[in-house]
């Protein structure tokens, strides 16, 4: 967190922006600049501000060939083909601009993974984007295909139970903390939509997290494993697959496995309620899983504001235990007490001159930073600041482009 304060010192007037960490200066000073272009007061000012939630990240559906999944917005930020010798400036004001927002962590790779990104030659690659992100207080996230030691280690398992393959991960663990000790952990697809997993083996999901847990625990890593999961061949209506398999599990992962949950049990709809695991495994820290990218939305055609989307389920009521145990209370760990807490949000960025294809799609992107960090704030709120920031201070302007956005949904 950080303070800022207006005080006095040998009869002068200044401005003083505090902290006990660089990333606090740099979130307090990038709040002192929102304040100057929406308008505000700075004259008088006592702020005391902190995050909500402890990790905000972003996740990329970005291939190695630079196609984006679910992607409106161009190419690939990240050209791989020309790390790490050239580093992009946009790959800075990606940094910043995330920065200014709160944004803490991004997974590079999609959760439909490639096991060519744990490959030395690209490690390498990554290690560039994990140097110039260190500078933003951002840390580096990389999706793990389970099947990994079979397609790079040459093993004819990937059981996580097996010797051979919990030594694979563990030494590729230590490969990439050497490169990059800050290295944040594994984004895990398993076992949804063709992607392989334990279940492949008889195993359970807690069974194949708490393998990758164990390799990444000694250098501080985590492992968040997606509760995304479907399969036609289960008789189980689609909507409560995840629940019925991840639902027993609860208690069976280790202290630095968190499990990410979509907003809504179906998968990302225009409308849904929130996702019934939420409140339903109290013993395991969930993951807030948002789709920013508008897959059933219009994509880069419509004007949407996902911001009363977002709101409304963080604000829904789980009763977990008892009133007032909101999706919000859930994930940033307040209601059962879990010392990590983690939101994601499925990004809409890609190497357009506008980043996200449609113009008012940043709003996404900025609202999401936003609520990451303080999941009290109004739609609305977040509209009248963005618009203020990327147009016009103008109060008519303002009022007219905020009514648009705020009924777009």
């Amino acid at each position: 967190g950080y303070a800022i304060v207006s005080i006095i010192n040998r009869d002068k007037k200044i401005t003083l922006i505090t902290a006990n960490t660089e990333q606090g200066l740099l979130y307090g000073s990038f709040r002192f600049l929102r304040l100057i272009q929406t308008g505000k007061g700075i004259t008088n000012l006592k702020i005391h501000d902190a995050p909500s939630i402890d990790r905000r990240i972003l996740n990329h559906w970005d291939n190695l060939n630079r196609t984006v999944e679910r992607g409106y917005a161009g190419l690939s930020l990240w050209n791989w083909h020309t790390l790490p010798q050239y580093v992009d400036q946009r790959y800075t004001d990606y940094a910043r601009a995330n920065a200014s927002i709160g944004i803490n962590g991004t997974v590079l790779t999609n959760v439909n993974a490639n096991a060519l990104i744990l490959s030395e030659a690209y490690l390498e690659k990554v290690k560039v984007l994990a140097d110039l992100f260190r500078q933003y207080g951002i840390k580096v996230y990389l999706t793990a295909r389970f099947s990994a030691p079979i397609e790079a280690g040459g093993l004819k398992t990937a059981d996580p139970l097996n010797k051979d393959v919990q030594q694979w991960w563990q030494q590729k663990a230590a490969e990439i903390y050497r490169l990059i000790p800050d290295f944040g952990g594994f984004l895990v697809k398993a076992n949804s939509e063709g992607q392989p997993g334990p279940q492949n083996y008889g195993r359970s999901h807690a069974e194949g997290a708490n393998m990758l847990a164990d390799a990444v625990k000694p250098f501080g890593g985590i492992v968040i494993w997606r509760a995304f999961v479907y399969s036609n061949e289960i008789p189980a209506d689609r909507v409560k697959q995840a629940s019925l398999e991840f639902k027993p599990l609860d208690g069976q992962f280790r202290d630095n496995v968190m499990v990410q949950v979509k907003n809504g049990p179906l998968d990302f709809q225009p409308r849904e309620p929130f996702h019934p695991l939420f409140g339903a495994m109290p013993k395991t820290p969930l993951v807030l899983e948002f789709q920013l990218t508008q897959e059933y939305l219009g994509q880069a055609t419509h004007l949407v504001y996902e911001a009363p989307l977002f709101r409304e389920c963080l604000d829904s009521d789980t009763y977990a235990s008892g009133k007032g145990a909101t999706v919000a209370k859930i994930i940033d760990g307040s209601v059962d007490k879990h010392p990590m807490s983690a939101i994601a949000g499925v990004t809409n960025i890609g190497n357009e001159r506008n980043w996200t294809g449609h113009p008012f799609a940043q709003a996404n992107w900025y609202a999401f930073g936003r609520l990451a960090w303080d999941h009290r704030l109004t739609a609305a709120d977040i509209a009248d600041e963005w618009i203020r920031q990327s147009f016009s201070n103008d109060q008519q302007f303002v009022s007219q482009v905020k009514t648009m956005m705020l009924h777009s949904r």
